[in-house]
């Protein structure tokens, strides 16, 4: 049995937020090309989770510079730590990763940034060699769903768009395999063309996911 883990970066209920809406395109689609798909969704706008304040940027110094236990730090600190251990471990248990998050002012909602932050801890998802930071996370995949309500690709607008650019960067700096990015944009510059817009969105969606589901990943 393989694990997804289905995360989502919008306040929106499902029915009404497009980008879930492609999103649920694409995990039918997987769902049926391996039926024995374990799904977990993480919505982070609902989702517990530390977030880099003064405690854990401490911690993690004590840690990485001066090599103290997680036991060692004081409890304020420990409590967070542990949690960011957590949940970093129930990411990695996963094999395929997708994330569905909309643009807001060129980047992505700050929620998706702070939980990619609990997932850069040097000895579990990356180590410091002699040439460099190398990813530990191999044999894994993911896909980014964004939505846009401008039009950035091959516009000048390109240049600044740095949500899913930046998150396609951490997660291959983790070492895990991202596929292309499905992006469904113009929603708010074109209204009366967003169900046609939705719906070749949700194509691709259905396309990604059969490639993602019949890639082999070793689990």
């Amino acid at each position: 049995m393989v694990k997804l883990l289905y995360v989502t970066a919008n306040p929106k209920r499902p029915a009404v937020s497009k980008g879930m809406k492609i999103g649920e395109a694409f995990l039918e689609t997987f769902i049926k090309e391996q039926p024995d798909t374990e799904i977990t969704h993480m919505d982070l706008f609902n989702l517990d989770m530390p977030w880099m304040d003064a405690d854990l940027i401490s911690a993690r110094g004590k840690m990485g510079g001066f090599g103290v236990k997680i036991d060692e730090l004081p409890k304020h600190e420990k409590v967070k730590v542990k949690k960011m251990h957590a949940l970093a471990d129930e990411f990695i248990s996963h094999d395929y990763f997708v994330f569905v998050s909309p643009l807001w002012n060129l980047s992505s909602p700050a929620v998706l940034k702070n939980f990619l932050d609990n997932l850069f801890i040097s000895g579990k998802t990356f180590n410091y060699t002699a040439t460099g930071p190398k990813g530990l996370l191999k044999n894994k995949k993911a896909i980014h769903i964004q939505t846009r309500g401008g039009v950035y690709t091959n516009t000048p607008m390109e240049q600044m768009e740095s949500g899913d650019r930046y998150l396609k960067i951490a997660l291959r700096f983790l070492g895990i395999e991202v596929m292309d990015s499905i992006v469904a944009e113009g929603l708010d510059a074109f209204p009366k063309m967003v169900p046609d817009i939705v719906a070749k969105a949700k194509q691709k969606a259905v396309l990604a996911a059969e490639e993602m589901a019949r890639s082999t990943i070793q689990v």
